[in-house]
């Protein structure tokens, strides 16, 4: 594929539940080709509704999505063909052997025993379960679980691949295996990656490219650079009472302020540099009525952009 050539590509993807339950509310996205992009968001914004679709789990009840070229509800026998997809509550039988686990999801796709046998060769040395391979997966820990369903996600060489959660529950040593994984399959297996994910610095350390989700709608888009760059040098995190709507309109209108809101009890000013503009800063909430109890300056992340674009801190719910 043209590594231009959008994947996956989906226009007002809308998803309503019984009870009015607007899950998706006219998602736009376009993937493309050999790029890893991560769906930033809290539990229940709309991540996992959007993976379900475009895998063919479910169907949208407005708006299109195409994955490889192909409409997923025209078309969804194509789509299955080109995507791998792992999810985020494990679905493994504790019963079979690692080994097992991958021979059964290879020949349910319809490939022979000799190529099954030599693609679980590889996959097992790739996530490092050779020594467990033949244990019960039972026996295994969280990690193991992880690493063997994204192993059963490759073995039919998807062109796509879908990771709901991938590190979710993890610990910091099995997290950064993970990560390894997917670097790897994107730089040396050219691969494109859909993941979703509730973890910050999992979507810094391994996008090309963040959408961050919240209600169902897509409110911020782009590189985890270009997002973190839009927010100003520093971060001005100030806690106070009185006046904060004077202060926080005074404020907007200082030229180098990129940025100024208020939510969860503090004021976040955006600015160009935290320790040159502080005093004026807080000489203007004192002008308008605002008392600082206490004030810092760190730099931005993508959880400041999680603010600013959506009123509230990143929550999990």
């Amino acid at each position: 594929m043209e590594a231009t050539k959008n994947v996956i590509l989906t226009q007002g993807l809308t998803k309503r539940y019984s009870g009015d339950v607007l899950a998706l509310a006219g998602v736009d996205l376009a993937v493309p080709a050999n790029s890893i992009y991560a769906l930033l968001g809290p539990n229940g914004a709309g991540k996992t509704t959007t993976i379900s679709i475009l895998t063919t789990l479910a169907q949208p009840t407005e708006g299109t999505a195409q994955v490889a070229g192909f409409d997923v509800v025209r078309q969804p026998g194509e789509v299955r063909r080109r995507i791998g997809v792992t999810f985020q509550e494990t679905v493994l039988d504790v019963d079979l052997t690692g080994r097992q686990a991958l021979m059964y999801h290879g020949r349910l796709y319809g490939l022979n025993k000799t190529t099954c046998a030599k693609k679980i060769g590889e996959l097992l040395a790739l996530v490092e379960l050779e020594s467990a391979a033949d244990r019960r997966v039972g026996t295994y820990s969280g990690g193991m679980k992880r690493r063997l369903e994204l192993a059963r996600g490759l073995m039919t060489e998807p062109e796509i691949l879908f990771l709901d959660e991938p590190t979710l529950g993890l610990d910091p040593q099995n997290r950064a295996g993970i990560w390894n994984y997917i670097r790897d399959l994107k730089a040396e297996r050219g691969m494109t990656l859909l993941m979703t994910t509730h973890y910050m610095d999992e979507a810094e350390q391994l996008a090309d490219q963040v959408g961050i989700i919240d209600h169902g709608r897509i409110v911020a888009e782009g590189s985890p650079k270009q997002l973190v760059e839009q927010m100003g040098a520093d971060v001005l995190r100030i806690h106070g009472q009185g006046e904060k709507t004077a202060f926080l309109d005074r404020a907007q209108a200082l030229p180098f302020v990129e940025n100024a809101i208020w939510a969860n009890g503090s004021m976040n000013i955006g600015v160009d540099s935290g320790n040159k503009r502080l005093v004026e800063i807080v000489q203007i909430a004192g002008e308008t009525g605002f008392a600082i109890d206490e004030v810092s300056v760190t730099k931005p992340s993508l959880g400041d952009v999680f603010l600013q674009v959506t009123g509230h801190q990143f929550r999990d719910e």
